[in-house]
């Protein structure tokens, strides 16, 4: 990916817009202001409040460092902080997709991480001789786990199930590299019985 136009759009296909935590902060704030200006025309209507009136909220407001004990002040401001550190991080950090990015020359080659999990299952299930459905791939980001259930006395090394993963992940030039975790499942008693 030697063109700037190339690296702009795996980054746009890649990686996740923010629109969800935009969505949900700008949703909270409506609401928390309409409350505010209800409770505002509630007092100026001189109607009863709905919760705290203006008055009676912005004293409790002022009063609160003298009013309340330290430890509670102390523990709303640490909330109140966590949640701002939270949204900060929504903004800052980007979101990625379950999509991976292949080397192929100068071609901008995208592709999301279910077709990577089913395609090496697919040849592992040819290349160790077990059923395909026997066989579970998850792909994320930075690692690949593979889970094989091999019927009762059917020998199995998780070294060569490794070697092959590794091999066949190798073979899709993933512009990441990812760490493959093999786990070999052994049917019990019981599931052998059924």
């Amino acid at each position: 990916m030697s063109t700037p136009v190339l690296r702009r759009v795996v980054r746009r296909e890649t990686h996740s817009p923010r629109t969800v935590a935009v969505f949900v902060a700008v949703i909270l704030l409506i609401l928390a202001l309409a409350y505010i200006g209800l409770e505002i025309v509630l007092y100026l209507a001189a109607q009863p409040a709905l919760l705290v009136g203006p008055v009676a909220g912005w004293g409790w407001l002022v009063g609160l460092p003298t009013a309340q004990p330290a430890g509670l002040v102390i523990a709303g401001s640490v909330v109140l902080a966590l949640i701002g550190l939270v949204f900060i991080w929504l903004a800052v950090m980007p979101g990625r997709l379950s999509k991976h990015t292949l080397e192929a020359g100068g071609r901008a080659v995208v592709v999301d991480n279910g077709v990577i999990a089913s395609a090496l299952a697919q040849h592992l299930s040819e290349e160790i001789g077990i059923a395909r459905e026997n066989i579970t791939v998850g792909v994320g980001h930075r690692s690949v786990d593979v889970t094989v259930r091999p019927g009762a006395g059917v020998p199995l090394d998780q070294s060569s199930v490794q070697s092959a993963a590794e091999a066949e992940l190798g073979s899709y030039r993933l512009s990441r590299p990812v760490r493959t975790r093999v786990r070999i499942e052994r049917p019990t008693e019981r599931e052998e019985e059924l």
